[in-house]
């Protein structure tokens, strides 16, 4: 009994922790998110990212480095980009470069595993755009694209017209409003997804044994396996990353844990590639696009992270640039309270989102009225089961 009392704390504090480190990224791309749906028109849209061309890709995959977040935030702000015109292709690859193209990504990947890995990182999300481009050109089906548009712009609660003069209106007193309106929506929309996915997490952490992950991975600890075992795990790494769903900043520890018990460069940098090809995210992108376009994504999005996996880990192995495992640093005893920039981020986006969210209760009333979906009362209920389980875990739980 003490030692499970002991197991529920360390959830607890682990879901906790990892929210509080995500926290003013969620934050961050859902302002970005509802300052696009307000102040960009789908004119402007429509010229930098309308079309499927190296410029519109281009363009895309700036802005998505420029404008890097959390997977969910990522999503809301790719949905945005869509309704407002942008072409299927670049607001993909805005969505792939905003979730891997990411400075702080690195930054981890630094700290916990090697140099090598902050390249497959930075290289391996340009190869995931292309890979999705080619994919996405040969196998696109015919009129997919305009019922996703069709289904996102039913989904975007989009109560307002594009502004003709969004210069004026980013000054005015009602653009920001319906900032705030738009903001308060976004993470109405996820936030049940976000408590459950980040207290499973959590749960997994403290309760599963990493033996039960490294298991997972075919071939695991072999000094030079044989292609297949390759694949296999290119192939396992999505598997794992769903039953420990976060997002690639969360995953990064079980990354370097994974790695240094043996599990082969791919393996891990498909395992690092794979926070847009699990459940929560493609119960997100069924609500945005329908079901059709959510799948046709999740398989374009797993092919093209096989096979940048594969290209990155062959690609290292004939330059002689294989990392060992003997790079992967301990991961264990970590540490995530502490005041450090993220500390005074999560600060400042607390008090914003204080703030929009009071401006939405004010200027706006809900109508209580609306029926959920079922799968939507099923999550309510999670969800509340999440906060009494991490409420729990402190209370009764032993550190």
């Amino acid at each position: 009994m003490e030692e499970f009392l002991s197991h529920w704390y360390r959830s607890a504090y682990t879901t906790a922790g990892l929210f509080w480190m995500a926290f003013w990224a969620f934050g961050l791309g859902y302002l970005i998110s509802s300052m696009i749906q307000v102040f960009v028109t789908k004119e402007r849209m429509k010229q930098s990212m309308g079309e499927k061309g190296p410029k519109s890709v281009g363009l895309a995959t700036f802005f998505g480095f420029i404008s890097s977040s959390c997977s969910f935030a990522a999503l809301a702000t790719t949905r945005s980009l869509f309704t407002k015109g942008a072409g299927l292709v670049p607001s993909l690859a805005f969505l792939l470069a905003s979730t891997n193209l990411v400075i702080e990504l690195g930054i981890v990947i630094a700290i916990f595993l090697s140099w090598q890995f902050v390249v497959a990182e930075y290289l391996g999300g340009l190869l995931l755009i292309l890979c999705m481009w080619l994919l996405v050109k040969w196998t696109l089906p015919k009129g997919l694209e305009k019922e996703a548009r069709e289904n996102a712009r039913e989904e975007a609660d989009d109560d307002t017209e594009d502004p003709e003069d969004w210069k004026k209106l980013i000054t005015s007193m009602e653009g920001w409003r319906r900032v705030a309106h738009k903001y308060f929506m976004e993470w109405k929309m996820v936030w049940k997804d976000v408590t459950v996915g980040f207290t499973v997490a959590g749960a997994i952490a403290a309760f599963v044994p990493r033996s039960f992950f490294e298991t997972l991975f075919v071939g695991s600890g072999s000094e030079s396996p044989a292609f297949w075992e390759v694949l296999v795990q290119t192939l396992v790494g999505p598997v794992a990353a769903f039953f420990t769903f976060i997002g690639s900043m969360g995953n990064i520890p079980l990354a370097a844990v994974l790695f240094s018990n043996g599990v082969t460069f791919a393996g891990i940098v498909a395992f690092i590639f794979s926070d847009l090809v699990v459940f929560p995210v493609l119960r997100v992108q069924t609500k945005y696009y329908g079901w059709k376009m959510a799948v046709y994504i999740l398989l374009v999005f797993l092919a093209s992270l096989v096979g940048s996996a594969l290209l990155l880990h062959y690609g290292f192995d004939l330059l002689g640039m294989l990392p060992s495992a003997e790079s992967a640093k301990s991961v264990s005893d970590r540490e995530f309270f502490k005041i450090d920039y993220t500390f005074f981020l999560n600060i400042g986006f607390a008090v914003m989102s204080v703030f929009l969210t009071g401006w939405h209760l004010k200027d706006f009333s809900s109508d209580g009225s609306e029926e959920s979906p079922l799968g939507e009362k099923i999550l309510f209920w999670l969800a509340l089961f999440a906060f009494a389980w991490i409420i729990g875990g402190f209370v009764f739980g032993t550190a």
